[in-house]
């Protein structure tokens, strides 16, 4: 299983000039490989520009990612990230969407496609990413 960070899919809704041709190979290569899929924070975070879940549905399916439920023990994981971010430093309030989609990742075993994984790496570094 490869879960797909928001970062990517937004490159290939926007055809990000500097990003498209990257993100669009590597989500090809992934599909290839086995299942590919988004949680709901991804779904959120990718979800502004469309005027209607079905719209952003119809994409996805296009594209042949699943919807994935985020396990409650992603959520403990997260909380433990956040925990140790605040301790290294952090200033936000409240966990991060990438502590969220790292821990589901660890969570359930899975490869993390993005091309941001430093934050990522850092407090998940047992997750395999695939990154630039």
């Amino acid at each position: 299983m490869i879960l797909v960070d928001a970062n990517v899919l937004i490159d290939l809704l926007w055809r990000d000039p500097a990003w498209f041709s990257w993100s669009s190979a590597q989500l090809a290569e992934a599909a290839n490989s086995g299942p590919i899929g988004i949680n709901a924070i991804i779904y959120a975070e990718i979800s502004v520009p469309f005027a209607s879940e079905a719209d952003l549905d119809e994409i996805l399916s296009a594209a042949g990612l699943l919807r994935l439920e985020l396990p409650y023990q992603a959520g403990f994981l997260a909380g433990k990230a956040f925990q140790l971010y605040r301790k290294r430093g952090g200033t936000r309030t409240s966990p991060l969407p990438d502590f969220y989609i790292a821990a589901h990742a660890a969570v359930i075993g899975a490869t993390l496609l993005t091309r941001d994984p430093s934050r990522h790496q850092s407090y998940f570094p047992s997750v395999p990413v695939i990154a630039p």
